[in-house]
């Protein structure tokens, strides 16, 4: 008898892990699509003739969806759990981006990827609270680490497989077959996936209830902060993922291929970046999110100003600059997911999350094409990464005034 409550424990105990595996897989195929539009962007510009400018419009379009669904699907989530999210949002970004693939006139392939962005943007307030039900306090750093993974790796997947893929039989097809597997991979998600008991049990606002909480959290000066500081982070993300292949390839002189490589290798770095972060602020900060992005971001900075100034250099001169850039600027996301949805109770989690995600956002709508607008207009990159160390600069204060703040609550 007392075997059988001790096996029945050990499999209580590996139940989050095994519920935080199937999120980290609907995270990766949903970003393996989405954020297919960096890799393929120099593809698609030159398909439809595109400016630099116009390129950086295609993720603005991407996050422009994702701030407009994050909220509404925060509401979705608290009040009728993750499982059914998972695969509304896998259908949304799915068919919106098969339906962008038919597509030639450039302002109806933008609105397609922005309908895209909705499912795309929906999944993150849908796994993030499936992470705060699963996962005590001490745990969250380390599983959203893994979850926000999944967002990395999948961009990698698309630079590593989409891009050669693509140069070789044209992105549409190769887009089209990406989508398939996702649409599948949604059902699969809904089928094995289940929400946390305690999730279940919980009583959601209704959507009166629902924009009271809403307006209030727009009062809370700490999620304020992190979220505003995460507009700069989020669009210095995106500046890295849709220019790096182009700066690689027209500044630098390297082959398609390796300017891919690089981009690979940044998400790779990214999603290291997403689970080495989480595990150091558990373990090393004791949950202190706020110093992990006061690092993040002084050596974005660093590197942002470091690709500045980069004479012509050859591939592994370029590698580990890229390894610290993706590390820092793409593997912030876990920690930001974390403090938004630890800054209000557990129960509004998903308003939360999906608050801070549409505003965060906003940052990856404007910075990606005001970086090719500044490229454009003064032909040379140099001015487009000193944009983004100037971002980190206007980031780092807000985060030291936030850690104040969060200092004074706690004494």
């Amino acid at each position: 008898m007392a075997n059988l409550m001790v096996k029945n424990k050990a499999v209580d105990l590996s139940e989050p892990w095994r519920m935080l595996l199937f999120l980290l897989i609907a995270q990766l195929m949903v970003a393996f699509v989405g954020r297919s539009i960096g890799p393929l962007g120099v593809l698609i510009g030159e398909d439809l003739s595109l400016t630099k400018s116009q390129i950086g419009m295609l993720p603005a379009a991407l996050f422009l969806g994702q701030a407009v669904a994050s909220v509404p699907a925060g509401f979705l989530t608290d009040r009728y759990g993750s499982r059914k999210l998972l695969l509304t949002a896998a259908f949304c970004l799915g068919m919106g981006f098969i339906v962008m693939m038919l597509l030639g006139q450039f302002w109806a392939v933008l609105l397609m990827v922005m309908i895209g962005g909705c499912g795309y943007g929906s999944m993150h307030p849908v796994t993030n609270r499936g992470i705060i039900y699963w996962f005590s306090l001490k745990q969250r750093g380390t599983a959203m680490g893994i979850k926000q993974m999944g967002v990395t790796a999948g961009a990698a997947l698309a630079g590593l497989i989409l891009l050669p893929l693509g140069a070789e039989y044209g992105w549409r097809p190769v887009l089209l077959s990406a989508c398939i597997l996702l649409l599948v991979s949604g059902c699969v998600s809904y089928l094995v996936y289940r929400d946390s008991p305690e999730q279940e049990e919980s009583n959601p606002a209704g959507l009166v209830a629902f924009y009271k909480s809403m307006f209030k959290m727009l009062k809370n000066r700490a999620l304020m902060l992190v979220s505003f500081s995460a507009m700069g982070l989020n669009g210095s993300q995106m500046c890295l993922n849709t220019y790096l292949v182009i700066f690689a390839y027209e500044r630098l002189g390297f082959s398609l291929f390796l300017s891919g490589i690089l981009l690979v290798i940044s998400e790779v770095s990214g999603s290291l970046g997403r689970i080495a972060w989480g595990m150091i602020s558990d373990f090393l900060f004791n949950g202190n999110r706020v110093v992990i992005l006061l690092i993040i971001t002084v050596l974005t900075a660093v590197a942002s100003v470091t690709l500045a100034f980069i004479p012509n250099v050859s591939f592994w001169t370029m590698v580990p600059i890229v390894v610290i850039f993706g590390f820092c600027v793409s593997g912030f996301n876990g920690i930001w997911m974390n403090l938004a949805s630890e800054l209000v109770p557990r129960e509004q989690a998903g308003i939360s999350s999906g608050i801070s995600i549409t505003l965060g956002s906003i940052g990856a709508v404007l910075i990606p094409p005001l970086y090719g607008y500044t490229v454009d207009q003064s032909s040379s990159f140099t001015f487009g990464w000193l944009l983004i160390t100037g971002m980190m600069v206007i980031v780092l204060s807000m985060l030291s005034y936030l850690a104040m703040v969060i200092k004074r609550k706690t004494l």
